[in-house]
């Protein structure tokens, strides 16, 4: 059998199963929007972890890191350990938090604990889909960079059909189909990973240093140091990466979902431990094949590997690997960003919708958020580029609001409870505070350091503009409770 046809052998029955779990959970998970959105915060540490950990390695961190790994070789690993190590300072510093509260979403809690205000809670709901959409769109582009690679076929194709897939699956059964495809998915991924990387480094028999000779002979001794990259730089990577992280629904939403604050923080505390180390092996692997090949895209990495060095059935294990992790990052991204713009765009703003109601905008928007991906897939030029360009928009404008909002308190004595606003800062403060900080991360002109520039100028205006503002939003609030 060639691979070929391994890969649609797998493919097929892999996404039947996926299928199959679905229709199994549809009438528990839409049953109320809580249940369609966090499974009514009830989920226990197996289930939480196997999504968490399945759900960051996505096809993104097997072929879109090794493509960086292969262009950049070791400086990519400031953003791997931002990207990742993010998942690591989330759940020391805010899993703990997250699990105390049952919101649907980030914006939410940013709304009520800090701002009151429905144009702040939508302007961050938009923002923070960003990175959900990036994520999904990612897996497909992944997915038709191995198909092109391997059988010749055309990558739109891939692309459309797996989209399709994702949405199908997540449609159904909402957070239900996530974490319990998640469980098969994460269980795979933990196994064919172990496997995929003591395979993978037999080309320079498992030595570093024998990694760093070979990259020596074929003249990308750069690559293997940091010396030819500015600190400044390196701090760069890591802050755009890290930012965006802290924002990022999936992560805040299996948080809400856990049945206790403990069990979000050790969800992702353990995911994030073992993520960290596989993306950075996974950098490492790219470096290998470019010792192997000098004269690939990056992105066709990891393909080409699959197709040229690595027997029929060991690639259709790694496809398998990719697979289950792309899969699993799509659905939960999708399915985040379908709650996103339902519980934050429709919902403060449709104040008699019903639970029935927002379950079906939530499918709707499922679909239309898929077929958007979809397209975000097929005209990017990277897959690390099209998550950057998310984690800097997004992080950029929400991740001020977050910190300044959890730090700026009105009674800094008292810890923050559902339902009580416990924060100074005010609705244009949050708001401007939003806009400086998402655009200015895309000013070019701001130079390579635009994204911490940003961070400081949104942290600066939320403080400047709440404080002017102060007198203003405590009167509107007594207008609304007379």
């Amino acid at each position: 059998m060639s691979l070929g046809t391994l890969l649609w052998v797998i493919t097929l029955g892999m996404c039947g199963i996926f299928l199959y779990v679905s229709a199994r959970v549809k009438e528990r998970a839409q049953s109320s929007f809580s249940d369609y959105a966090i499974g009514g915060g009830t989920f226990p540490l197996y289930l939480i972890f196997c999504t968490q950990f399945a759900t960051i390695m996505g096809v993104g961190n097997f072929v879109g890191h090794a493509g960086k790994g292969y262009q950049l070789g070791l400086p990519h690993i400031a953003f791997i350990a931002g990207e990742q190590g993010s998942k690591i300072i989330f759940a020391l510093l805010f899993a703990g938090l997250a699990g105390k509260f049952t919101y649907n979403t980030i914006s939410e809690m940013i709304d009520d604990l800090f701002v009151r205000d429905k144009v702040t809670r939508a302007m961050a709901g938009v923002l923070a889909s960003l990175i959900m959409i990036a994520w999904v769109g990612g897996q497909g582009k992944g997915f038709g960079h191995i198909f092109h690679i391997v059988t010749g076929a055309n990558p739109v194709p891939i692309i459309l059909f797996f989209s399709a897939v994702f949405i199908v699956y997540t449609t159904l059964g909402g957070i239900y189909s996530v974490v319990w495809t998640d469980l098969i998915q994460g269980i795979l991924v933990l196994i064919f990973g172990t496997a995929f990387y003591i395979y993978a480094f037999s080309p320079v028999n498992w030595s570093f240093a024998e990694l760093g000779a070979r990259l020596a002979q074929v003249g990308k001794t750069e690559l293997w140091s940091f010396s030819n990259v500015s600190t400044m730089t390196l701090i760069t990577k890591f802050v755009t990466a890290c930012i965006g992280i802290l924002v990022a629904q999936i992560y805040w939403q299996r948080c809400f979902s856990a049945k206790d604050s403990r069990t979000a923080r050790n969800g992702l505390l353990w995911s994030g431990i073992i993520a960290i180390i596989m993306v950075m092996l996974t950098a490492l692997v790219g470096m290998i094949i470019l010792t192997l090949n000098q004269n690939l895209k990056p992105d066709d990495a990891m393909p080409w590997f699959m197709l040229n060095y690595v027997p029929a059935g060991i690639s259709a294990m790694i496809f398998a690997l990719i697979l289950a992790a792309g899969m699993s990052s799509a659905d939960s991204n999708l399915n985040s960003a379908a709650i996103l713009i339902t519980n934050d765009l429709i919902r403060p703003f449709k104040k008699d919708v019903t639970d029935e109601q927002l379950v079906k905008y939530a499918t709707v928007l499922t679909v239309v958020i898929g077929i958007f991906a979809a397209l975000a897939a097929i005209y990017a030029k990277t897959i690390i580029g099209l998550f950057s360009k998310a984690y800097a928009m997004a992080g950029g404008g929400l991740v001020p609001v977050l910190l300044v909002g959890l730090l700026w308190k009105e009674r800094p004595q008292e810890g923050f409870e559902m339902g009580v606003k416990n924060s100074k800062i005010t609705p244009w403060g949050a708001r401007v505070g939003i806009v400086l900080g998402a655009v200015l991360t895309q000013i070019s002109a701001l130079g390579p350091n635009r994204v911490i520039i940003a961070l400081l100028v949104s942290a600066v205006s939320i403080l400047i503009v709440s404080s002017l503002t102060r007198n203003i939003s405590q009167n509107q609030e007594a207008v609304k409770e007379v």
